[in-house]
């Protein structure tokens, strides 16, 4: 198969790394392995860069880097940005309102040198995942930042998903947005990014970039915000434990994090 791909895609959380956020070392083992086959790996999560890159750089490595769902991707060696979508006023205010009308207050997602995401004053996020932004979180007025700032996404962790399910609903065409379960906070997780804007968006402009065939793709996945991803690609590979919608899209399936599943890309490559 090897001879048919260009370059290996891949999420994180639940794919590369389980829940506690460690690559098992067989995982790791067959990532190092694909620098020897020449084959290049582009990282693509639903988290903030900073917060990946960190995972990442535990291991050592600092692959280019889809993060936000797609709205934004970056060289992790460089700083280099290859894709940057970010919403235009009017779809940003009308996205705040949908979350409000469901009184849910959400983190808006932004590139500033000192912050990354602002919070109102009653943020309807897991506190677990404000302390885990740490110094780059940024309060203030949501109405202001969305008006002033470069927004890229908005989100909620550990929340209902019934409640963050129903804010998709009212979003009416002016942005997408994927509920997904939440590995670390529990319950689930929603991430609103601009219109059209989808992993596999990410994926494109990296391929463009580098004068990569999108017709050559392999990408390895778990959630619902990797439905567009694994759609797209030449061959998709879900992990066993992923969501229903994942696995219906699966070439193969392989094992859980936990037991360093991802070490089978290598076999099926041969």
């Amino acid at each position: 198969m090897a001879e048919s791909i260009d370059l290996i895609v891949t999420d994180l959380d639940g794919t590369l790394w389980n829940a506690e956020e460690r690559i098992h070392q067989r995982t790791l083992e067959a990532v190092m392995g694909l620098e020897s086959r020449g084959l290049p790996l582009l990282a693509a999560t639903g988290r903030r860069l900073r917060s990946a890159a960190t995972i990442l750089a535990r291991s050592d490595l600092f692959p280019p880097t889809v993060a936000l769902d797609g709205a934004m991707g970056r060289e992790l060696a460089t700083g280099r940005s290859f894709h940057e979508c970010t919403f235009e006023l009017e779809a940003g205010t009308q996205v705040l309102k949908a979350f409000r009308r469901r009184g849910v207050e959400p983190c808006v997602y932004v590139d500033l040198p000192q912050v990354e995401v602002f919070v109102g004053e009653c943020p309807s996020t897991s506190s677990r995942h404000l302390a885990n932004i740490g110094s780059w979180l940024g309060r203030g007025d949501l109405d202001r930042v969305v008006a002033e700032e470069r927004v890229f996404a908005f989100g909620v962790a550990a929340g209902d998903p019934v409640t963050l399910t129903a804010v998709i609903g009212d979003l009416g065409g002016w942005a997408s947005g994927t509920v997904t379960r939440d590995l670390y906070y529990g319950g689930a997780t929603l991430m609103v990014r601009p219109r059209a804007t989808s992993k596999w968006e990410g994926v494109l402009a990296w391929c463009a970039d580098q004068g990569l065939d999108p017709g050559r793709v392999l990408a390895v996945g778990d959630g619902e915000n990797d439905i567009e991803l694994l759609s797209a690609a030449a061959v998709s590979c879900v992990v066993s434990d992923g969501c229903e919608a994942a696995l219906a899209l699966a070439d193969h399936v392989i094992e859980p994090a936990t037991q360093g599943g991802w070490s089978a890309i290598i076999d099926l490559l041969g």
